[in-house]
């Protein structure tokens, strides 16, 4: 309890510290030095995830960052089970990326400014004409260089070992965007905090990145069920590491 305790104070100085770097920020943004704006703005947020990931006593493994383009915005893929997913991914992504994030984010007081300042989207799950919305405009996101990131499943998978359907829509960032789709398989994110919420427990997280796929060079098969195509990509290797780190895993799902 006492690693929950002091990594929510953290958070919460984190925020009300930064309101005069939010007002820079903010300024930064008015006379048109998004570059630099978001330059800063990313590396504030990774040194804060950072030092969240040390408070919450993480051992964190990352692979497959080869894999990642550099020459290119793409759309991050993953499965999607922990809080701890965007804290722990965001440094491991290659230049500025946003996240797809659900439009309840929005009230949370000066957690949407930092949000927003990293380029994040807000996703309204409940009305389709504005998500589709959402959708454009991260398309028109990757086309401009920057990356993005969502969770196919739409939102926190509550099982351990298993996936919720990805969603087919997610993918259109991708192909309207003309970027490759890079794969992240997370596992293990939930034995941080909440498979015995709200305590957070010292664990090992793996993240690992395959190779990009290009939805343009992919079987008119697989684009059909390109959701299931790419969560088979994901489940496959996600259990492949289970077993690698010797995680351990219910019979009915072995």
């Amino acid at each position: 309890m006492l690693r929950f305790i002091i990594t929510m104070l953290f958070f919460l100085f984190f925020l009300i510290l930064t309101i005069p770097v939010m007002l820079v920020e903010w300024i930064l943004g008015k006379c048109g030095c998004q570059k630099a704006k978001d330059k800063s703005s990313r590396a504030i947020i990774v040194w804060a995830f950072g030092v969240v990931k040390t408070l919450a006593g993480v051992n964190l493994i990352v692979r497959g960052q080869e894999n990642i383009p550099e020459d290119s915005a793409v759309l991050y893929v993953g499965n999607h089970r922990s809080y701890f997913d965007i804290i722990l991914s965001y440094g491991c992504f290659k230049g500025v990326t946003g996240f797809i994030a659900k439009k309840e984010m929005l009230k949370a007081p000066l957690l949407r400014v930092w949000m927003k300042n990293i380029r994040c989207l807000f996703l309204d799950r409940k009305n389709i004409k504005e998500g589709l919305k959402t959708i454009l405009e991260a398309v028109e996101t990757v086309k401009n260089g920057t990356s993005i990131c969502i969770f196919p499943e739409g939102t926190r998978n509550k099982v351990n070992y298993d996936f919720l359907p990805f969603h087919d829509g997610s993918f259109k960032i991708a192909e309207k965007g003309n970027v490759p789709v890079v794969p992240m398989v997370i596992v293990n994110s939930g034995a941080v905090m909440e498979d015995q919420n709200p305590k957070i427990r010292k664990t090992t997280v793996i993240i690992e990145f395959q190779p990009p796929v290009m939805i343009s060079e992919m079987s008119k098969e697989d684009r059909k069920g390109i959701g299931n195509y790419f969560c088979g990509i994901i489940s496959k290797r996600y259990h492949e590491i289970i077993e690698e780190f010797n995680i351990p895993t219910p019979e009915k799902f072995k």
